[in-house]
């Protein structure tokens, strides 16, 4: 039975398209239908804190703009057309074609032509990204693997403290080039190298060549990437730390610091000289901030709602009961996990802190949202942390708005970061900014 969606969170297969953007000196080359990939560029990076194009995204985008007589008759010819052009005209280092639902649909042979090429030498890879599979998310997962299928090959010895991340999803995340820079930050500040993949000064095809040399790796999400850290552990052995709560603030940084430096074996004293110093500059700052909460203390929310991915929703959460002192209202998580992990993320926001629990909804519906949000009762204006759809929404009931998930549309997003130590401050300063600016 079919269903309408009101409000999209998330985006079609194809999506995975952004993922392969974010990768330094990356090419992709869609073989599907017209408009598609400037359809995608708009809602995950222009219309999502107006993100740039990239290297080669947006309307650089190599496509063969499947018409009729491909379907018809067939596009592995037209794909060879592209394919050659591209080479020609693209500077990159590693090329990697997607399929649309058409060329899926109609099976076009795309592996097989990709193959020509590989037996060249061209570095450049397939993904069957058809937009009917599943979600952006499982776009993002496909792209990756075909990476490690048809491009890495086993390392001869393994590098010590080199660690590849995987975490929040390039284009997705409005402020995945600031976390992930973040997460390096306080990897490094471990003694770790960390291999991050994604994103400016990540290293490109030389970050993913080392990808098998890794020592382990991190999977740093409630559920995103952990399909990727199995098959890694499957083809190169590597094994994976899984840290299912995006670190916010000093309590849930610090606790995922230390687990780290227990899976890396690092020295005790040593991970607990750098927590110290930098939970002492959040705390001196957040200290600062007493004369405010006092004052204001009135008139501040005192409930949240999440209207975001689960990474967002569970790792915001813990860091506004723990740090901030607030409750949990209703939350909803819009990025469509797997049914398997659905228990596991409910059974993460019982137990936010001792006593205090938030209701779930898995919905990427916003009308359901919002239907849900207007019968309810609210004694002091709620504060709403979800995207741009839900402005209105936070208007009509009476309650504080801040956008941090897809689509943004009320913010211009550089390298900002809620990620660490620094992340929770700026999530602080963002909050609060948006509630003075409302009075």
């Amino acid at each position: 039975m079919s269903t309408t969606i009101e409000q999209p969170r998330q985006f079609c297969t194809l999506g995975g398209q952004q993922s392969v953007v974010a990768i330094e000196r990356a090419v992709p080359i869609v073989h599907g239908g017209p408009g598609c990939s400037n359809k995608l560029f708009g809602g995950m990076a222009f219309f999502n804190g107006f993100q740039g194009s990239g290297y080669a995204g947006g309307n650089a985008v190599a496509g063969t703009n499947s018409c009729e007589k491909d379907i018809v008759f067939g596009g592995e010819a037209r794909l060879r057309e592209v394919i050659d052009g591209a080479l020609k005209v693209m500077d990159g280092d590693l090329f990697v074609v997607l399929t649309g639902c058409t060329a899926d649909l109609v099976g076009d042979d795309t592996a097989t032509v990709v193959s020509e090429y590989r037996e060249r030498g061209v570095p450049i890879v397939h993904a069957s990204t058809g937009g009917f599979k599943r979600n952006n998310y499982h776009g993002h997962e496909l792209v990756v693997e075909a990476i490690i299928d048809q491009y890495l090959e086993p390392a001869p010895q393994i590098i010590p403290n080199l660690v590849n991340v995987w975490s929040v999803l390039p284009y997705q995340d409005t402020f995945w080039a600031g976390n992930l820079q973040a997460i390096r930050q306080l990897l490094e500040g471990l003694g770790l190298q960390a291999n991050i993949l994604f994103g400016h000064d990540s290293g490109g095809i030389d970050a993913w060549k080392k990808v098998p040399a890794a020592a382990f790796n991190i999977v740093l999400s409630p559920w995103t990437g952990l399909s990727i850290a199995k098959k890694l552990e499957q083809r190169f052995g590597t094994p994976y730390l899984h840290y299912p709560v995006l670190p916010i603030g000093a309590v849930e940084t610090s606790q995922f610091l230390r687990v780290v430096g227990d899976f890396a074996q690092l020295q005790n004293k040593d991970v607990d000289r750098y927590i110290e110093k930098q939970e002492a500059y959040f705390y001196h700052y957040l200290d600062r901030s007493a004369d405010f909460f006092m004052e204001m203390r009135w008139d501040l929310p005192a409930r949240f709602i999440n209207i975001s991915d689960s990474f967002y929703s569970l790792g915001i959460s813990r860091f506004l009961v723990n740090e901030l002192g607030l409750k949990p209202g209703r939350q909803f998580i819009t990025d469509n996990p797997p049914e398997e992990y659905r228990e596991v993320l409910a059974g993460q926001f019982a137990k936010l802190a001792e006593k205090v629990s938030a209701e779930v909804t898995f919905t990427h519906d916003g009308g359901e949202i919002g239907s849900a949000l207007r019968r309810e009762t609210f004694d002091q204006p709620p504060l709403i942390i979800g995207t741009s759809w839900d402005r209105d929404l936070a208007k009509q009931i009476g309650g504080y708005h801040l956008s941090i998930a897809l689509p943004i549309t009320d913010r211009l997003v550089l390298d900002r970061a809620y990620v660490g130590y620094a992340g929770g401050l700026r999530l602080v300063e963002d909050i609060y900014a948006a509630v003075l600016i409302t009075y």
